[in-house]
């Protein structure tokens, strides 16, 4: 049985796990028998480093699946999906408050035409970060690590782990937005 490759747009550790540990769970209804290799490729998301709504952030997961697709008809790469995957924060404004959450989404397509995307879920920032990050304009990686007092957080648990207590991790986050993402595939196999 011939594997599948799965193209991701990135190389960051928790984004490649959350990847790894989604497709073990949809592989089997998705594929039965069939294995999955990921390739990981960094791809800019053409949005900035923490993209300010969730349009932004869709926007930035699409880039990303799409660049890869690009790259696969240009070099003839036998991939099969293509995974693009984005963390940001969206805005609210509900009975005159501001609510400001994290959020991630992942966006798939077998590239023969549409895709979907995939949401996380939200967790609410504290005004701490939100001052720093929407207000000051400085990365949210940045501004985790001094909030945290730590280093390389993105890397790690993620802003979704400190702001959880690793209830959520920033790999679970992601491989929720992923499965969701690869829901309608799911579904069209019924």
């Amino acid at each position: 049985m011939k594997t599948i490759i799965v193209a991701v747009g990135s190389t960051r550790r928790p984004k490649l796990d959350a990847v790894r540990e989604a497709l073990t769970a949809i592989f089997p209804v998705l594929h039965p028998d069939t294995p999955f290799e990921i390739a990981a490729v960094e791809v800019s998301s053409g949005v900035r480093h923490t993209p300010l709504s969730r349009e932004e952030i869709m926007t930035g997961a699409r880039q990303r699946a799409e660049a890869l697709l690009r790259i696969a008809r240009e070099k003839s790469v036998p991939w099969r999906y293509f995974v693009g995957l984005e963390g940001g924060i969206d805005i609210v404004n509900e009975r005159g408050a501001r609510w400001v959450f994290l959020e991630n989404w992942a966006y798939v397509t077998d590239g023969t035409g549409g895709g979907a995307f995939g949401q996380s879920g939200a967790v609410l920032l504290p005004e701490q970060l939100v001052k720093r990050v929407f207000d000051e304009g400085v990365e949210l990686a940045d501004a985790i690590d001094v909030f945290a007092g730590g280093q390389g957080i993105r890397d790690a648990q993620g802003a979704w782990g400190i702001l959880t207590r690793n209830l959520i991790t920033r790999q679970d986050a992601f491989r929720i937005a992923i499965v969701n993402a690869f829901a309608p595939l799911l579904s069209r196999n019924r």
